[in-house]
């Protein structure tokens, strides 16, 4: 059986300097302290510490076998998306990072596996780039859960996720550019509480507004931190569903009716959570995901999956190997 990681994210070691080529401060940036370390910066702000498996195939493919996972899917960290810059610039970045993630990939192109990103913010760009990144040896596109007060409702990401049915381009919904982050300045708060309501904000955002109506059941869609909080709080939303005219008033069918039009990765990191995930989802719905090489990841990647004792051979299967195999084509 192999073992596959789907949600894993990268960072080249270094990359043209966006703020000259593009006149703006504010830009993300890689600062390195030591060999093997650096600092990943936005501006002259610090964001966050990483080391050399960001960039670095072979320690990647050492601390791979040291898990156990043959195969891992690489995405980029959300900071690169470029968003809130224009459309343009934010096409040029996503041919920058995509192309990188392709170098990177090049080392074990059997082993390493890419996702691309794309200026989601201008839907004739993204689609355009999805399309030349799936041509060039990409197998999906990460895209964050929204762009600034667009959900993923809106009519625009909406014919993207389309595009992507039509060019089979898997998707990887990561939740990014946390809400009320003046609200929690320590501790990692917007992390901790924000990331996981923004991916419920995803999820109902499709389920509710019945874009899952509007979609073609060939999109496969993914949704990173097990659905943030929407499997825990699945029973609240059918509930309110059922007492409230305006909660369905453009969904047609419970909410739970949709678990299986979406998948969710395993990141949990919790016994029972997980053991809840699955019922919810059910097994065939859920992607062995650890968010490596962060430490907010899994730090033994696989172990809950491969520990849960309430998990049958025939599912721990499913989720380390089997779902991952079909949600991306691998097997083609």
């Amino acid at each position: 059986m192999k073992i596959i990681d789907m949600h894993s994210h990268f960072l080249p070691e270094s990359w043209e300097n966006l703020e000259q080529r593009f006149g703006t401060t504010g830009w993300p940036w890689m600062r390195h302290t030591e060999p093997g370390k650096a600092m990943l910066m936005r501006g002259s702000e610090d964001f966050r510490p990483v080391y050399e498996a960001c960039w670095n195939p072979a320690i990647r493919l050492e601390e791979m076998d040291r898990h156990g996972i043959d195969i891992q899917v690489m995405s980029a960290t959300p900071i690169l998306f470029a968003y809130d810059r224009p459309a343009q610039q934010a096409a040029e970045c996503a041919k920058i990072f995509n192309d990188a993630a392709l170098e990177i990939c090049a080392h074990d192109n059997q082993r390493l596996k890419a996702l691309c990103q794309v200026p989601l913010q201008d839907v004739d760009l993204a689609c355009a780039e999805v399309t030349r990144a799936m041509d060039s040896g990409h197998i999906g596109v990460q895209i964050g859960n929204h762009v600034g007060a667009k959900n993923l409702d809106d009519e625009g990401l909406v014919t993207f996720l389309q595009h992507c049915a039509s060019v089979d381009a898997a998707v990887l919904v990561h939740p990014w550019d946390m809400m009320a982050q003046e609200r929690m300045p320590k501790y990692m708060l917007p992390w901790l509480v924000s990331m996981p309501a923004e991916t419920q904000l995803s999820i109902l955002s499709l389920i509710l507004s019945g874009a899952f109506e509007r979609l073609p059941e060939s999109l496969r869609i993914c949704f990173a931190h097990g659905g943030g909080s929407f499997p825990y709080l699945l029973g609240r939303i059918d509930n309110a569903w059922q007492h409230r005219d305006i909660v369905r008033e453009d969904c047609p069918q419970k909410p739970s009716s949709y678990v299986n039009r979406f998948y969710v990765d395993s990141a949990v990191f919790d016994p029972d959570a997980l053991e809840l995930l699955v019922k919810v989802m059910g097994e065939d719905n859920i992607l062995l995901g650890s968010d490596y090489p962060f430490p907010l990841g899994e730090q033994q990647i696989g172990k809950l999956v491969r520990e849960q004792p309430v998990l049958s051979e025939a599912a721990k299967h499913k989720i380390l190997s089997s779902n991952t195999i079909d949600f991306f084509n691998l097997a083609k």
